[in-house]
């Protein structure tokens, strides 16, 4: 509930969906580290789904030894603003990358670590996506596709991975909408933002986020095998509520 990441382990290689509070914390937490995931989607930016985006940047370039693989980071706009303002040459955290890169006692570290001098800058490739974007790898693919949530605010995008091992689709914060439906169909997986019980969502409220009726009926009609219900709100703590 504090915040949404979710990471996708496929053979050898881990995608992680949003970046939320405390999300490196949680992942080192259960034996994995930054420099492990190379794959990083945003559903869109609500400080909930993102403001762990510059710990993980950071913790991740900080403790490589410059043999990694790059990170791709993908997500609606503003991911590409959102990233340069970060770490580029004006932003927020170029001083403290610059000085990790040039000081003789952070080289050193580095070199301790495994790395071999000059120290490499950052670096990530991101890219602005929209809906019914497809990004093909060897062995996985993913699909966006455009949710229902707080436009024209903002624009908020589901994603559906195909792999191998079957389809899972992550939904994020959407409310009902023909979009997630057709991206969910037939998928083996269908993880849901459900807010609360359905009965206390009205009006506005109900038509940006999910409650148990609606996730439901999703479910159903898109036929998926397996329903999970995540990023809920407090009510469901209570005792007796999930049951």
């Amino acid at each position: 509930r504090f915040g949404t990441c979710y990471v996708l382990q496929l053979d050898d290689e881990f995608l992680m969906f949003d970046c939320g509070p405390a999300a490196t914390h949680k992942l080192v937490k259960i034996g994995l580290f930054p420099t492990q995931i190379d794959y990083l989607f945003f559903s869109h930016h609500h400080f909930d789904h993102n403001v762990d985006f510059p710990c993980f940047l950071l913790c991740r370039w900080d403790q490589s030894i410059g043999k990694e693989n790059t990170l791709h980071v993908w997500g609606p706009p503003p991911t590409e603003w959102i990233t340069e303002h970060l770490i580029g040459p004006k932003g927020a955290f170029n001083h403290d990358w610059r000085a990790r890169v040039g000081h003789p006692g952070s080289q050193e570290i580095f070199e301790n670590r495994g790395g071999t001098l000059p120290r490499p800058e950052p670096r990530v490739v991101v890219k602005d996506i929209d809906s019914g974007e497809v990004i093909k790898k060897d062995h996985w693919t993913v699909t966006a596709a455009a949710t229902q949530h707080i436009q024209p605010w903002m624009q908020t995008i589901a994603y559906r991975i195909d792999s191998d091992e079957g389809s899972i689709v992550f939904t994020s914060d959407t409310g009902v909408c023909d979009s997630v439906k057709r991206l969910a169909k037939g998928s083996d997986t269908l993880l849901i933002h459900c807010w609360d019980h359905q009965e206390t969502m009205r009006g506005n409220e109900a038509k940006m986020i999910t409650g148990t009726i609606d996730a439901a009926h999703i479910a159903k009609e898109t036929g998926t095998k397996r329903l999970i219900l995540a990023h809920q709100g407090p009510n469901f703590d209570r005792p007796g509520s999930k049951e």
